[in-house]
């Protein structure tokens, strides 16, 4: 078999043959194939990953294994992980949907936590779009059912609408889990002499390559894809969640792997390599549930509900009792022994035998071309046709409020159980997500955000606004931020200006996390997601977990009281570029979005934190896509209350209102705590621009709304 038909590159190829000291057999040429593809290996992105800052007083793992943990008190930690599923959700959106579900969530459990959360990153084309029903549907149900059937509640994420996903859909799966910092479990942690055990559904041919599909472009034809996508089962994953906590709280886990992408061999190899030791896999012993299954076929299967535990010898009988009880597959498909290789076997022959060390991390990285793209100029030119002001300003609001990307998407959450587990105290639809931590008593302040948009116009600061916005959020709720974790979605990485545009995006991303104090805690890459067509916008997702001490603490938004007097902190206007006002009313990003300004977003989280902090504030709400507008009026809208605005400002209206980027929020203030909250942000831009008050919401007698026509606008009828 050419290497070439599997993906692997000519030197890649040598890299093999030169690690091996001979040519690999067919067999071992499938296992190379898919573990040195771009979804394991990493290949092209290795060295932008090394940029993120991975240290932080609050970090107890950080990337390297199947989720990173926080320290989120009293022996307690966080872990959490945020996936793509893209590729499958594009050929299969239903089971490509659930199965990023199922996926994420074994990755959290492998950490020998609980899992407790999801949040969901989908980003769809056209609304309305023949092709965006048909993908949206599915995986809005993918999603729904497999979190819903599982009992993990999906408690907040990010919906956006573009052209460029109408064939390439986006759907990044985030999970949390809580564990006890004395009982997580690690892949680095085998030894020889230990035996390798297979807990879970039987195995078939759903998924084999799957890896490698989501490693390359989406061909136009996509049917004959199928069969590289899982199905899902989510009642076998809940009695899976249930078996192996059990083991864990009983101390038979030493390791413990998900069967997710490369299924056997990436779970087994990978222990192998981290661990300093060889496993040898008899695949026959391999539950199965089809006939006739090639070993390579058996060995790469991505068939879901399933684990690899590594556990001591003495304690086989327990594991199988306690998988019985749950009425599982149980199968010690194989032993640790001392050395670096990965041996497959079956029927008594071996059938692969290679250093497990090269199978998992020997894959040479590959340094891309990097170009600016040619019409970086004219992306960067703002039009006069750009800024020019709405042709009704009441018009406008309304327009941005009803518009897909802005408005309510209570009718895709209301879909989601966001209760079950009873740890949801602010859910979906909410700026920022907030959980009660059972064991300590205190809470997670959750964001999910990402910012194509800006992205395209200028990476470095798209990236930084991403994480800045996620940030600022959490800030300004009263959280302290914990970590992040980030999914960066990008088309194909072979050409030099998308390579640019990764590189910048990530550059940007790892400057704000440094600056501000926010370490990467996990993340995944996925790349090649684009077709002979279109492709998608540079989508860097960022998802930061924070902690509140106490609910006293938690500042939320929404919260308007009559009376209260109205604070702008921050610039009074940002940039048109890439806002929500210039993708409703001109449909294409242009101009230069604000750039990253360090010491402004640490004094702006500084300033945040002690107002949360202080209690003078009855409602916080950064300022985010569509602006101050927009803010204004989905604090109306939440609060049930109007207000009259008036601010003095050198600047056009269309940017005082519409204009975004930059560290900015709205507070709502008691009157006699107004003198103590303008202390508190003493040294930063503060205005005093309104009064909570009536049933209209307006804004410098450029317009006048009743809240009713507000709301309508939001909720799209």
């Amino acid at each position: 078999m050419n290497h070439r038909t599997l993906g692997l590159r000519d030197e890649e190829f040598d890299a093999i043959v030169e690690g091996l000291g001979r040519e690999p057999n067919e067999t071992e040429l499938h296992l190379f194939s898919v573990m040195w593809s771009e979804h394991c290996s990493y290949k092209s992105t290795r060295r932008l990953l090394r940029l993120f800052p991975k240290e932080g007083k609050s970090v107890v793992q950080g990337p390297g294994e199947n989720a990173g943990i926080v320290d989120v008190g009293d022996g307690w930690g966080a872990a959490f992980k945020v996936e793509s599923h893209n590729h499958p959700s594009a050929v299969e959106p239903y089971q490509g949907a659930a199965t990023g579900v199922g996926g994420i969530i074994r990755d959290i459990l492998a950490m020998g936590a609980q899992p407790t959360a999801s949040m969901d990153g989908l980003f769809f084309g056209r609304e309305g779009a023949r092709s965006t029903r048909r993908l949206s549907d599915g995986i809005i149900r993918g999603v729904g059912d497999y979190g819903n059937c599982v009992g993990v509640p999906t408690v907040g994420g990010k919906t956006a609408y573009d052209p460029s996903y109408d064939e390439n859909p986006l759907v990044n799966a985030f999970c949390l889990g809580l564990v006890r910092l004395d009982r997580v479990i690690k892949s680095s942690t085998a030894a020889s002499g230990q035996v390798a055990v297979l807990i879970g559904s039987p195995t078939g041919r759903d998924g084999i390559g799957g890896a490698t599909f989501a490693s390359v472009e989406l061909a136009d034809e996509t049917k004959s894809s199928r069969p590289q996508v899982q199905i899902g089962d989510p009642f076998a994953e809940k009695l899976l969640v249930e078996c192996c906590l059990e083991l864990v709280g009983l101390g038979a886990v030493v390791s413990m792997q998900d069967m997710g992408a490369g299924g056997i061999t990436s779970s087994a190899s990978e222990v192998a390599a981290k661990s300093g030791v060889s496993v040898n896999i008899e695949l026959d012993r391999v539950p199965l549930r089809e006939e006739g299954m090639a070993p390579w076929e058996i060995a790469l299967s991505e068939s879901q509900e399933r684990m690899l535990l590594i556990v001591q010898k003495k304690d086989m009988e327990l594991v199988e009792s306690v998988a019985a009880k749950w009425g599982l597959n149980c199968a010690p498909i194989g032993t640790t022994t001392p050395g670096d290789r990965f041996v497959l076997k079956y029927k008594g022959n071996v059938v692969a035998d290679v250093p497990a060390s090269l199978l998992g991390g020997g894959c040479p990285e590959i340094s891309w071309p990097s170009l600016p793209p040619e019409d970086l100029n004219d992306r960067q030119c703002l039009g006069a046709e750009q800024t020019k002001p709405p042709k009704g300003w009441e018009d406008a609001i309304v327009s941005l409020l009803s518009h897909p990307n802005w408005a309510d998407k209570s009718w895709i959450y209301e879909q989601y159980d966001h209760m079950v587990q009873i740890n949801t105290i602010v859910g979906p639809g909410s700026p920022v997500t907030l959980l009660r931590i059972k064991p300590n008593g205190r809470f997670l302040a959750l964001v999910m955000e990402s910012d194509p948009w800006k992205c395209r116009l200028d990476p470095f600061s798209g990236g930084a606004e991403t994480v800045a916005k996620g940030l600022r959020a959490l800030a300004v709720c009263g959280a302290v931020p914990l970590g992040m974790t980030d999914c960066l979605n990008f088309p194909s990485p072979e050409k030099p200006d998308q390579f640019w545009e990764l590189e910048e995006a990530v550059r940007g991303m790892a400057t704000a996390c440094r600056e501000m104090a926010c370490p990467v805690v996990s993340g995944n890459v996925s790349l090649y997601n684009e077709t002979s067509k279109s492709k998608i916008l540079p989508t860097p997702l960022a998802c930061i977990v924070g902690l509140v001490d106490s609910l006293e603490d938690f500042l939320p938004s929404g919260r308007w009281k009559e009376g209260n007097r109205l604070f702008l902190v921050g610039s009074p206007g940002g940039s048109l570029a890439g806002s929500a006002y210039q993708h409703v009313f001109s449909g294409k990003p242009r101009g230069v979005p604000v750039p990253f300004d360090a010491q402004k977003e640490k004094s702006f989280l500084e300033r945040a934190a002690k107002t949360a902090k202080s209690r003078v504030a009855e409602s916080a709400l950064a300022l985010a896509g569509g602006g101050l507008a927009l803010a204004l009026a989905k604090e109306a809208i939440e609060s049930g209350k109007g207000a009259q605005v008036n601010f003095d400002a050198e600047a056009k209206p269309e940017l005082l209102l519409f204009g975004e980027g930059g560290p900015r929020a709205i507070y709502a203030i008691p009157p006699d705590k107004a003198a103590a909250f303008c202390h508190i942000w003493q040294g930063f831009p503060v205005s005093h621009i309104g009064k909570v008050g009536g049933s209209e919401l307006s804004v410098n007698g450029l317009f006048k709304v009743r809240l009713e026509k507000l709301i309508r606008a939001w909720r799209r009828p």
